[in-house]
Formats: structure tokens, C-alpha cells, sequence
């Protein structure tokens, strides 16, 4: 089975075999240019994640379209992930091509607890995307109050 396949299914043990036969298979891109880590965080898969860190993938790691693995994870929601990616110190307002940061992904899929982290974790709210959108702007296209409160204060 593949590295990729390995990471999607959450095969921990068979990854660590790979690894160890191979160390820079924790940074190599697949075909579609994502790093594992960002594999590890979009098929939710915190133990994976953990090991593809503790083996020295870069947790800022970017796939084509220049996103990082926090900002994939702000869209899906996946707190453990999250405070594990802040923990190893990921870039709370890294931009991808469009400009856009882990905070306006958070706010555009309405992940109240990934904002507050985020925030807590000194996110800039003042950040704009290319369109100049704040995370503010999403949250009040989606017309969700608790949100617009948290970007507001």
C-alpha cells in the first residue's frame, strides 16, 4: 500500500516501517503536490498527524494553492488537530494564493471553537484575502451572530 493510502486509512504502524525506511517520505508531495501533513489533517487523522510531526514533517508544510495543513483543518473543524498543529507552532496567519488565513477559512465554514483558538492564539482579524474579505465579512454573509461577536470584539 501507498504512503498516501497508508495516511488516508490512518495505518500508524505501517507509516512509522515507511518512515524509518525512508525518512524523507514525511515531506514528499504527492502527485497533487499535497505534503502528508496536509493528507493527515483533510482525512482527520490526529494520530497520523502527530507521527508525520514527531518524525520532522514542517508543520507549515504548503500544497500548490499555498495552503497549509491549519488551514485545512479550520474548515473541517477538528480541535485536536488544531491545538496540535498551534502546539508545534504552526502559523496562525499564513496566507494562501488568495490571501486567504486559517481564520477566514474558520469563519467561511462557521467553526466557532476553531475562531476562539485562533484568536487566543494571536490570529490577526484585520487580515484581508484578495477580494478584501475579512474573517469578519464571511461570518456576516453567513449571518452567524456568535461569530460576527467573536470577530467584532
Amino acid at each position: 500500500m501507498s504512503f498516501q493510502d497508508n495516511i488516508r486509512l490512518g495505518n500508524t504502524k505501517e507509516l512509522e516501517r515507511q518512515i524509518e525506511a525512508d525518512p524523507a517520505l514525511v515531506n514528499l508531495r504527492d502527485e497533487k503536490g499535497f505534503p502528508p501533513i496536509i493528507l493527515a489533517t483533510y482525512f482527520d487523522q490526529p494520530q497520523v498527524t502527530r507521527l508525520l510531526l514527531e518524525k520532522g514533517a514542517e508543520v507549515d508544510g504548503r500544497d500548490a494553492a499555498g495552503n497549509t495543513a491549519l488551514m485545512g483543518v479550520c474548515f473541517k473543524g477538528n480541535m485536536d488537530i488544531t491545538r496540535m498543529l498551534i502546539s508545534e507552532g504552526a502559523d496562525v496567519n499564513a496566507r494562501n494564493s488568495g490571501g486567504t488565513t486559517p481564520l477566514i477559512f474558520a469563519a467561511m465554514f462557521e467553526q466557532l471553537e476553531v475562531t476562539q483558538l485562533l484568536l487566543q492564539n494571536g490570529a490577526d482579524k484585520t487580515m484581508r484575502d484578495a477580494q478584501g474579505n475579512f474573517a469578519y465579512t464571511y461570518a456576516e454573509k453567513k449571518e452567524n451572530q456568535n461569530l460576527m461577536t467573536l470577530l467584532k470584539e
